[in-house]
């Protein structure tokens, strides 16, 4: 059997077949241009999947339907995307507007849950019934996987495991409340951290790698510092380590999922960084007990469309 995955992001929309392996057999991408509104690009969205249909013969002998990944507040029960700030749609009926458009069925997840699930279904999770992953990039995105499907709660927007608070009345995130994991393990957290960090230490390493220019500063920087021996660096990099783990120990504290898989940018780091934050989410974990493989993500941008296209599996 095979499946269409929809991975719909603010810059592009990346549309691909891919069989009951998770295996991705062709994709194709135009650009979202969100600015010209929400029915265009789910004609844009619809045209595509009808291209990969026609293409490879599909019919529903042999397509088993269509998953579409989406930023926000999704209501798959209904078809409906409840509100998605990246690309300004709000209430709008997916599988109403489909009608005519489309002649499979169409269900829908949060990208985040969707990057979740392909990695269970293709990825480092392969073969994991429970499994979390959790996203470090401008934000902390994540998924819950139980019993091999997205765990989302009793109502639309659940499992925000960046929106956990770590901090009580800590830095203000961006979702308006203080506090939050987003606000102390994000790449952008980092950034922010490394960037203070560096105009207070203007002889330090970290400073002389971005040579005075903070516009210059990036995830990686930090992390170079430290393992040059710079104090600077280090005293970042162990702040964001002692943060990190405390949000993952609490997932871990919680569902005791078989792993926990870590994504975005930061995680090119490798054993850099598992391996001191393994050592800290040990001393975190209830009663000593970490069964929970902490590992990287491993499929990289093509997660979040093999897991919107296994939604229908």
């Amino acid at each position: 059997m095979n499946y269409i995955g929809v991975d719909l992001g603010g810059t592009n929309i990346v549309v691909g077949l891919v069989d009951e392996e998770g295996k991705m057999i062709k994709s194709i991408s135009r650009p979202t241009v969100k600015e010209r509104g929400v029915e265009p690009i789910f004609d844009d969205i619809f045209d595509m999947c009808n291209e990969l249909i026609t293409e490879f013969d599909l019919n529903k002998t042999n397509l088993n339907g269509i998953g579409i990944g989406i930023p926000g507040t999704i209501d798959d029960k209904n078809g409906v995307i409840v509100y998605s700030n990246n690309i300004r749609i709000d209430n709008f009926n997916v599988r109403e507007y489909a009608k005519g458009k489309i002649d499979f069925e169409i269900r829908m997840a949060n990208d985040a849950d969707c990057a979740a699930l392909g990695e269970v279904a293709a990825g480092s999770a392969k073969g994991c019934s429970d499994a979390i992953v959790v996203t470090l990039g401008t934000g902390v995105g994540g998924g819950i996987i139980i019993d091999g499907k997205i765990f989302a709660g009793f109502y639309p927007g659940g499992a925000e495991v960046g929106h956990q608070i770590i901090e009580v009345n800590g830095r203000q995130c961006s979702c308006g409340n203080k506090g939050c994991f987003e606000a102390y393990s994000s790449a952008t957290a980092l950034i922010l951290a490394a960037k203070n960090k560096a105009e207070e230490n203007k002889d330090s390493l970290l400073y002389k790698l971005v040579e005075g220019d903070m516009e210059k500063m990036n995830a990686k920087v930090p992390f170079d510092a430290d393992q040059a021996g710079d104090k600077a660096g280090h005293e970042v990099i162990e702040e964001y380590l002692d943060y990190l783990a405390v949000g993952v120990a609490n997932l871990i504290n919680i569902f005791k999922p078989e792993a926990i898989l870590l994504g975005g940018g930061i995680c090119k780091q490798g054993e850099n960084l598992t391996t001191p934050l393994k050592a800290r989410i040990k001393d975190l974990a209830y009663a000593g007990d970490l069964r929970t493989e902490i590992k990287i993500a491993s499929l990289g941008n093509d997660a979040g469309l093999i897991g919107a296209a296994m939604l229908n599996r």
